[in-house]
């Protein structure tokens, strides 16, 4: 059984291969592919929409226990260019 995992940006559980892990290095999100890096990590879904709604709501911030907000710009970068937020968001729902 593979294990479950909180999306931080819509709280939905999610088996861990469907979302990415995030850590905070420098004031910015990075995206921690191997799951390997040390420290705390948030996951997330790799859609626009919950990239978004995890940092309006600082989830990412509290997640990782940090007190400054958390640059997402690289991680929007990666996930979030890729058709619009309703095609995401449709498409997440699908899984």
């Amino acid at each position: 059984m593979e294990p479950v995992r909180t999306c931080v940006g819509c709280r939905q559980r999610a088996p861990r291969s469907e979302l990415v892990r995030c850590v905070a290095r420098g004031g910015e999100l990075a995206v921690d592919a191997q799951a390997s890096l040390p420290g705390r990590g948030a996951w997330v879904h790799g859609t626009r929409v919950c990239i978004e709604a995890a940092t309006t709501r600082r989830a990412f911030a509290r997640a990782l226990r940090v007190s400054a907000p958390l640059d997402a710009a690289g991680l929007l970068a990666l996930y979030g260019s890729s058709g619009s937020s309703r095609e995401q968001a449709d498409r997440h729902m699908d899984n």
